[in-house]
């Protein structure tokens, strides 16, 4: 079980009702700060913070920024975490958008849960602790992995207002290995079991081959993308309208790399519809993206490809950057669609500290579906039933069985300063096989 409880530290608020005027906002700014605390009863203790600020340098395109700096530190005390920094700027290289993240992101107990969506089962009850039959590991569908990642993208006019080339480079490195139980059990009387004792789905893909042996152990994967964006919106915090549109390549050249070598395709196009003015917008998001070279490696398969992160990860599908109520990375495949959909309404305005605010709510439908299978083995049955004679392929594999991914649900947005806001996400999966509820808290609009 896990519970979650976020602490956000609140000195004084000024509520008052009012139209407010647009808001100049010039030079260096606070954008926001937010401890938290949460306990996982696996992970221990999380604690930390995030914060950030914005350069609005003259105010001429205030309510946007035009550098951003932003740092998260937050860690478990087994040792899983989040450290980052994020740096964005619009001037510091003339006619240039400029973006570079570093971050290491280690996690004790990355979630998965095999390949191609619904043609991998499922079982609740494996990892449900409190039931009496069926009840295997907590861990029976995580392993842990240790993430480097140095993204640095950049933009620039091509042509009219909107449209623009779009390029970037990142370093990143995966270190993968089975769950650390006998970390995870140190002062705990509920021991979970070892890996010798109940190895998890990811000790069995190793075992069926599905995951090669040169791909157990992670890797680097250094990659070069170009492509071209198209962007008319009003306002980069939350459109109103306008389109963001983005298309291209991400490569992982054979020069850049030891072992592997693939080409990705992505497209993102996302849409902003103003229903009344300021205060109620239709929103959608709808994307795709395909290996068409080459082979990518099983530990990259649920990297989103985007020419801005939006949040400490970037991964699909499933979880609180593409499918919110389904578990995270739940949908994953060689290829795939997604699409989220969400009505924006802004109910309260107020003033805090002296700065416009309001509160938001939306409502949102996520969806997705593998396109481009991963590749099983020819033998795949034969192979499980010499390895596992005791197991039923069925409750592992259901091979034809994919089908579109469904999630619906809300959002909370208490928004201040107009560019920092928290997003309280909770959605509800259409199919008991991507999981029931999720609970998420972020920062900024999803999309």
């Amino acid at each position: 079980m896990k519970k979650t409880f976020l602490l956000l530290m609140i000195a004084s608020i000024g509520l008052s009702a009012t139209s407010q005027e647009k808001e100049v906002k010039t030079g260096w700014k606070l954008g926001g700060a937010l401890p938290a605390i949460s306990f996982d009863t696996d992970l221990g203790f999380q604690y930390g913070a995030l914060v950030k600020i914005n350069n609005y340098g003259d105010g001429s395109k205030s309510p946007d920024y035009i550098d951003q700096i932003y740092a998260e530190v937050s860690r478990y005390t087994k040792g899983s975490g989040i450290y980052r920094f994020m740096f964005e700027s619009f001037h510091i290289i003339p006619g240039i958008h400029f973006t570079s993240d570093l971050s290491y992101l280690p996690d004790m107990a990355n979630h998965f849960y095999g390949f191609n969506g619904y043609e991998s089962v499922f079982n609740n009850t494996w990892m449900d602790d409190s039931q009496t039959d069926g009840y295997r590991s907590r861990m029976f569908y995580r392993f842990q992995r240790n993430q480097f990642r140095s993204k640095n993208d950049f933009d620039g006019k091509l042509a009219g207002e909107h449209f623009r080339w779009s390029a970037g480079f990142a370093f990143q490195n995966f270190d993968i290995s089975s769950v650390d139980i006998e970390k995870l059990n140190k002062g705990k009387k509920d021991q979970l079991r070892s890996i010798e004792e109940m190895p998890g789905l990811f000790e069995r893909y190793q075992t069926l081959t599905i995951i090669p042996a040169d791909e157990a152990k992670g890797g680097w994967v250094n990659t070069l993308r170009a492509g071209m964006i198209w962007d008319s919106r009003d306002n980069r915090p939350n459109p109103m309208k306008g389109l963001w549109t983005e298309a291209g390549f991400e490569f992982a050249p054979g020069f850049m790399n030891k072992d592997i070598s693939f080409t990705r395709f992505y497209i993102t196009h996302r849409q902003y519809f103003t229903i009344i003015e300021r205060d109620l917008a239709f929103a959608y998001r709808l994307g795709y993206q395909s290996t068409i070279g080459g082979h990518t490696p099983f530990y990259y398969q649920s990297q989103l490809i985007t020419s801005r992160l939006t949040g400490a990860t970037s991964e699909a599908l499933g979880g609180a950057s593409s499918m919110r109520g389904v578990m995270r990375n739940r949908v994953m495949g060689d290829g795939f669609i997604y699409g989220n959909l969400e009505l924006r309404w802004k109910p309260i305005h107020f003033t805090f500290l002296k700065q416009p605010a309001y509160i938001g709510l939306n409502g949102f439908y996520d969806f997705g579906l593998i396109t481009n299978m991963v590749n099983m083995p020819s033998d795949l049955q034969g192979r499980f039933i010499s390895s596992f004679p005791l197991e039923q392929f069925s409750d592992y594999f259901n091979p034809g069985g994919e089908k579109l991914h469904q999630s619906a649900g809300i959002s909370i947005m208490p928004v201040w300063h107009e560019d920092f806001a928290i997003a309280i996400d909770i959605g509800k999966s259409f199919n008991p096989q991507d999981g029931n509820i999720g609970f998420s808290i972020g920062v900024d609009y999803l999309f």
